[in-house]
């Protein structure tokens, strides 16, 4: 019998594998580590990340694919190709920007937090969710899926003894088992009517299944969707949102609304537009109906909120992060109807590159306001320029692009792409629903940008930034300013290479 794989391409597979590395040096080092050194371990976590994006350069060159069925070189578990990589960068970079804040997180909670499972538990994470992109079979698509979750949950319930944090985890964790069951589901009756786990494979045998079986295949592909679904806060698997970022430490809220949204939509490109296509009058009209569901939703929740509530800044972000996975969900629905499959979904890409940003910028600010401002509500920014001006500089632009509207106007263009991609498509029903939820967004991310500059109440007072803290949101500050004065880079991202 002849082997079912291929010798490993070592180089292919390094960006997740060393972040999976990383992670357990570091959970053995923290058995030798003592407790005034502990904040080694994450300058370690951060250096791992650091290499682990840098370790995408080599795969520039062209497309690699390892644990590849002998016989057949088109069926391959692992393939870096231009999504993959692009994708990865943004998963790496997104965790990397996490860790930065996080140095800051556990050097204020002073020892309440286990430092050493929590680096192990983001790494492991940032592993699984680097890996999904390139995964080319289901069995390995729900495995990276839940390598990147199953960490997740612990992260959002590590504040020992925290009511608010435990149930967080718990509402987090039961709606995500839930929503994977029913995906392993879906996989199961997608193998039983192909024979297979590969996706191109399951795109060659899906279009001449028995008919008999036709419906089988259906609900098969509907329910595998279920799980992508679910990461991406889709309406209606995003009730666990508010919750779960109020309750999860910051920079861990900010991990899940970039990184978990990445981990989501490029498992719903990889099942529908790869081993679905056939199936397309299936899960296009679904996903643009969620789409246009997710989005208004999301917005109306938003809007919502009141200023004077507790941790209604992070409430904000957490309706508007719901809003934002609309916007991403269209693009790939679009490609459902249109000709041009990889443009849609570029548009994707590119939207999740902005968002990924400027969204995690928004995060840093809100981490600095909550050091003097626990309740981190929306009524506490109100005069921060008079405290600290640059900070609330950076956030009104953040906030700015979140809307789409200049100076942040690589927010606006990615609006645009989107649109572009659901006009060409001939959705123009979802195009106009698009646009009213832009409308809508605009009223709350300017009411929060104007708060911003309004006189304070009381004396302003200043306070020192970490240098971690400094870095991660100058490093989104520059990056959103970079990509608003050459909007065009975004435009490279428009070839995902899926094809």
């Amino acid at each position: 019998m002849s082997s079912l794989v291929q010798s490993v391409d070592w180089l292919a597979i390094a960006p997740p594998t060393l972040a999976a590395v990383v992670g357990l040096v570091v959970l053995v080092a923290d058995l030798f580590v003592g407790e005034s050194r502990k904040a080694v371990l994450g300058w370690v976590s951060v250096a791992g990340l650091a290499a682990s994006a840098l370790m995408l350069l080599p795969l520039l060159d062209g497309d690699r694919a390892t644990f590849c069925l002998t016989g057949d070189a088109d069926a391959c578990s692992y393939v870096a190709d231009r999504f993959t990589l692009v994708v990865q960068l943004l998963v790496l970079g997104g965790a990397l920007l996490a860790a930065l804040l996080s140095l800051t997180a556990l050097k204020d909670a002073d020892k309440e937090l286990p430092e050493g499972e929590y680096w192990f538990l983001l790494l492991s994470s940032a592993a699984g969710a680097a890996l999904l992109p390139a995964s080319r079979d289901l069995a390995t698509l729900i495995v990276a899926l839940e390598v990147a979750s199953l960490p997740a949950f612990a992260l959002v319930g590590i504040r020992r003894g925290d009511r608010k944090s435990s149930e967080a985890a718990l509402k987090f964790f039961l709606s995500s088992v839930t929503a994977t069951a029913v995906s392993l589901m879906g996989v199961s009756f997608v193998y039983a009517t192909t024979g297979t786990l590969h996706l191109t494979r399951i795109a060659d045998r899906i279009q001449h299944v028995d008919g008999q079986f036709h419906t089988l295949a259906q609900t098969g592909v509907v329910l595998t969707l279920v799980g992508f679904a679910f990461k991406t806060a889709a309406v209606p698997f995003h009730f666990w949102v508010p919750d779960t970022y109020v309750g999860a430490p910051l920079p861990i809220a900010a991990y899940l609304s970039v990184v978990g949204k990445a981990v989501g939509f490029s498992g719903l490109i990889l099942v529908t537009v790869i081993a679905f296509p056939s199936y397309a009058d299936v899960w296009g009209p679904a996903l643009a109906a969620l789409a246009a569901l997710t989005m208004t939703v999301g917005n109306v929740g938003a809007l919502r909120q009141r200023s004077t509530r507790a941790y209604s800044a992070v409430r904000l972000l957490a309706w508007s992060s719901v809003g934002q996975a609309g916007y991403l969900l269209v693009p790939i629905a679009s490609a459902a109807y249109s000709k041009d499959a990889q443009k849609a979904i570029g548009s994707t890409v590119a939207y999740a590159l902005m968002y990924a940003a400027v969204n995690l910028g928004a995060f840093a600010v809100a981490a600095l306001v909550a050091r003097t401002s626990p309740l981190n509500r929306i009524s506490d920014y109100r005069g921060l320029y008079a405290r600290n001006p640059l900070s609330a500089l950076v956030l009104g632009f953040f906030l700015l692009c979140l809307a789409g509207l200049p100076p942040g106007i690589i927010g606006l263009f990615a609006k645009v792409t989107v649109f572009s991609a659901v006009v060409d498509a001939g959705l123009g029903w979802l195009a106009v629903v698009m646009a009213v939820n832009v409308v809508i967004a605009l009223f709350y991310y300017l009411q929060w940008t104007t708060l911003l500059f309004r006189a304070p109440e009381g004396e302003p007072g200043t306070h020192r930034v970490p240098a971690p803290l400094t870095a991660a949101i100058a490093l989104t500050a520059v990056l959103g300013v970079a990509l608003s004065g050459a909007p065009q880079l975004i435009l490279r991202f428009s070839e995902t290479g899926l094809f």
